[in-house]
This record gives structure tokens, sequence and C-alpha cells, in this order.
């Protein structure tokens, strides 16, 4: 009878030991004979050796299977039987895809990317997430004039290295949106610094004109660093200085030992105005002479003489009211404050930033006007040649670097 799927046929009377029956491989077994007895007859009978055939198919450890139902085939041929199993085997295969990039033909392929469908500045910019990337420094960077950009064009997206990362150029300026905004930083520290001392207040509008370039160079006067009309860089130690300054320091210079002084630098066109070594009172700009007619140097030259010019609206003109002191070329001066010879502090309507006078130091007529009014000298209707009255110091010093 079957017995786990293998249909052996034995003589009657043979005993088998089942455990020879499981077989992982195809096997052979030949069996020994068996002897049994005729009955009626009184006689032995030996049967030939019988052959059990078992085939077993493990399907691949690696798939999975489907195994149909054995299918059983006796063959009685010299006392031989012969059973066969075929399994079925189904193989699955798995395929993986991988997809390379290939690098963009560029100087530096992780500054430069390249502009994709659907893409815009704002969704670059996500995509890189750098806080000094965003799209207006990505069109400084490429001098884009808008925020239309076009599929498959390239950008550097390493803004403010001073290399053009498409090509490998050196840039021969910074990132013009990174230093607006530098310069705007240093603009609004600059009229928190200078509020109250009577000068206007910077137009915070990221751009280092001559204007701005004078203040810093008035704060570097005051804080005592090198004093130069450049703007600052970003991460410089003086700019560090600048944005950790609270208040505006009083300039350290030998202006300062005198009870009311006036301090008239030549290097920022500025001037500075205060009282002894306690007070800081006033910052002015100031245009002083120019290279053929320099403003000379001064250490506490006390001014010796006032002209109110009350005749005249307070315009003393020295070409047609001239004065002893007078210097012809002065021209027209609003209330002149000598200190040196015709050398003198006056107004004028027209200040520019750099040295333009025949050697005088000119202030606005607003600024004039102030000096005057903090010296006690705003109702005096006639010229004072008294030093002790008027009562004020004035340095002069710095070099113009044009």
């Amino acid at each position: 009878m079957p017995w786990r799927g293998a249909v052996a046929a034995l003589p009657s009377g043979c005993v088998v030991d089942r455990r020879a029956m499981v077989l992982l491989t195809m096997a052979v077994l030949t069996l020994p004979a068996c002897t049994s007895t005729v009955q009626g007859e009184g006689r032995e009978s030996t049967a030939v050796p019988t052959t059990v055939v078992v085939t077993t198919i493990d399907p691949p450890a690696t798939t999975s299977a489907t195994t149909s139902p054995p299918t059983s085939t006796s063959t009685s041929t010299s006392s031989t039987s012969t059973t066969s199993t075929t399994t079925t085997s189904t193989t699955s295969t798995s395929t993986t895809t991988t997809t390379t990039t290939v690098p963009l033909d560029v100087y530096d392929p992780e500054c430069v990317v390249k502009v994709l469908p659907d893409d815009t500045l704002i969704k670059i910019a996500a995509r890189l997430a750098d806080g000094t990337v965003d799209p207006e420094t990505i069109k400084g960077e490429n001098g884009l004039g808008s925020n239309q950009i076009n599929l498959g064009q390239l950008l550097d997206v390493c803004v403010d290295n001073g290399i053009n990362d498409i090509t490998g150029e050196a840039r021969g300026e910074r990132n013009p949106v990174i230093v607006a905004r530098e310069v705007m930083a240093q603009q609004t520290k600059l009229n928190e610094l200078f509020a109250g001392y009577g000068i206007r207040e910077l137009l915070v509008d990221g751009v280092a004109g001559p204007v701005t370039r004078q203040r810093l160079c008035a704060f570097r006067l005051a804080a005592g660093l090198p004093v130069s009309t450049a703007v600052m860089t970003g991460g410089s130690d003086e700019l560090q200085a600048l944005m950790a300054t609270t208040s505006l320091p009083i300039p350290f210079t030998s202006a300062i030992l005198a009870e009311r002084w006036v301090l008239i630098d030549r290097t920022c066109q500025i001037m500075f105005v205060g009282e002894g070594t306690q007070r800081l009172t006033f910052v002015f700009p100031t245009s002083t002479g120019m290279a053929e007619f320099p403003t000379r140097d001064q250490t506490r030259s006390r001014v010796f003489k006032y002209d109110p010019a009350t005749n005249n609206g307070g315009w003393h003109d020295s070409l047609s009211y001239p004065a002893a002191e007078d210097n012809p070329l002065n021209g027209n001066m609003y209330k002149p404050l000598y200190f040196d010879n015709g050398q003198a502090i006056h107004g004028a309507n027209n200040v520019p930033t750099s040295p333009q006078s025949h050697g005088c130091a000119r202030l606005r007529v607003d600024h004039i006007n102030m000096l005057l009014a903090w010296l006690g000298l705003a109702d005096v209707d006639g010229p004072i040649h008294n030093r002790d009255r008027i009562n004020l110091s004035v340095n002069v010093q710095g070099r113009w670097a044009g």
C-alpha cells in the first residue's frame, strides 16, 4: 500500500523497516530476500530481490513552490514497483534599477544648480537651506535683473565667495545684495550713535556714498581706530567694534584739554565739538581747504575774533567788506569765527564732503548757528576780538586721502 508518496510492491510476508523509506535525494534501496511458506505444498519459496525507487525533488530555497499531488505509478514486472513524485517550482526574480546623475560640467558642481521644470528662485533657495542664500542674493550673484529664470539655466549659488563657480573666474566685486545689507546695518548703527549731536540722519539705503563714508570715518576717529573713509567689511574687527558700541566716544586728542574745544579732522572732513574730557556736544560735517589752500594744523589755537556781520544778514563778504584778517579769496562767509589769521570756521551754502574751501572750515548755516548759540554768541550785534569772551580752542589734524 502507498506510504508518504512512495508505492512499494512487496511480496506477502516481507517486513520492511519504514525508516529506510525517508529519503532527501534520489535513492535506490535493495531489499533482502524474504522467506515465505507456501501453504499446502509444504515447501519454502525464495522471492527474488525487490527494488524500490523513490524520487524526491526539493524546490530551491529562494523560490516559492507549488506542489502538485503526488502521482503514483505501479508496474508489476519481476515483482518490481516504481514510484515517482514530481514537484513544479515557480521562481520570482526581483529587478533593481539604479539612476546615475552626471555631474554638471562647471568649475564647482557643488556650487551650481541647473534650473528644473517648475523651478523658481524661491524653490531653489529653499532647497539650499542656507541662511546666506535667498532669491535676492542668488540674483545678485548671477547678475539677474528680475526673478525670471529659464529651464536648464545654470545658477551660481555659492554667493559672495569671490568666484564665478560656473566658469571658475574670479569676481571683481562682492555680491551687491550682501554688501548693500551690510551697509544698511552700518547706516542704522551710525544713526543710533550720532543721534542728538546735530548731524543729519543717514538715509538707510544700502548705498555706501560719501556721506556714509564720512560718518564711518568719524566713528573710527572717535573710537580710536585707524582713520579712513572705507566701508567696513563683514566680519571685520572694526565692524564688530561698531556694532558693539553703545555710545559715541569722545576723540582722544589734545583738543579735549581745553574747556571748550573744536576738533577739525581733514581725513574725515568732520568737526567734533565738546567740553573738556566729559562731554561731546556736536558732530558736524565740514569742508576744509583744498590742496593749494590747505587748512593749517592747529593745536588748541584760540578763536580771536567773531564777526556777526549784522549789517548784511550775517554774511561777511571778504571782497566787499574786507578786514585785516581776511583772505580775499574766502568770498562770502556766514558769521565767521577766526582762529588763524584769515582762516575761520564759518557758515556756507555749500558744504561738500571733500576739501573745497580756500583754507577755512565750512559748516552748514544751521550748524554754525547752533555752535554760536552754544558759545553764547547768538545775540552779539558787532565784531568781538576778545578770546576769553569767545572761549573756544581749535585743533586741526589729519590728511585728506581723496
